[in-house]
């Protein structure tokens, strides 16, 4: 049975081991756990049989229950959450907003299954801003694109300041608090960065996929020119949001 917050966070935690000094018995829902990432993190601090998790990608529910073994992954989407009302204490949407069919309704979703005095906690990219992890990516489609050629992912829900707050809000959580977190990540080399790409995940992926051979050369071309010598870093924002049921 999830046991509830002695009152509402005003804040997420500083890092996530962090979750480590959360009260006895706290259960916590990954929505939109991908290969189960965090799914492990939280399986790590709160007891894998404290942790559920959902993904509408059979491949990565398959992959977030070999990861995280212990835990109830289930193939679901974010707008039809499979479990009942107040099921749990917190539940976190990490980097998923954006991606969901109806992103007031998911958020709708997991306030209905977080008990009163929880946590619902959810964190978006700073496409719109350009801090982004593919921002460079973006740059170099945009270098190579016809002009007024929509490109990038800033239009996504919550992808600029102040979205992710609003939509918080008007799904009807309270005491909705924002932030923003900084990550940094290292590159041994341009194909270490390139790589991911290729595999034609995410709207990145998608949009490299359905470029011709020699468009692709162009793309990654260009992308060398403006990314550094490796090895290199590429420093990324999100914006975080967080509120009670």
């Amino acid at each position: 049975m999830p046991r509830s917050w002695a009152g509402t966070p005003t804040r997420w935690p500083s890092s996530w081991s962090s979750c480590c000094r959360w009260p006895p018995g706290v259960s916590a829902l990954d929505v939109g756990c991908g290969p189960g990432t965090v799914t492990g993190l939280l399986a790590a601090a709160l007891g894998a049989d404290h942790v559920i998790a959902v993904d509408p990608s059979a491949q990565f529910v398959e992959a977030a229950r070999a990861r995280c073994p212990g835990v109830d992954v289930r193939q679901a989407v974010a707008e039809s959450l499979p479990f009942p009302t107040d099921a749990v204490d917190v539940a976190v949407a990490q980097l998923v907003v954006h991606f969901m069919t109806d992103s007031m309704v998911g958020l709708r979703e997991m306030a209905r299954v977080v008990v009163p005095g929880g946590v619902v906690a959810a964190s978006v990219w700073d496409h719109a801003g350009g801090r982004g992890p593919l921002s460079p990516f973006w740059r170099g489609v945009q270098a190579v694109s016809p002009p007024n050629q929509e490109t990038g992912e800033g239009h996504l829900p919550g992808a600029r300041e102040g979205e992710l707050v609003r939509l918080f809000r008007e799904a009807g959580l309270r005491d909705v608090v924002g932030a923003e977190a900084t990550v940094t990540q290292r590159y041994a080399s341009f194909e270490d960065w390139w790589t991911p790409y290729t595999l034609g995940v995410g709207t990145a992926g998608d949009h490299l996929a359905r470029l011709s051979p020699a468009a692709r050369k162009e793309l990654e071309a260009v992308c060398r020119r403006l990314l550094p010598p490796a090895p290199f870093e590429i420093e990324a924002t999100a914006w975080v949001a967080l509120g009670a049921p």
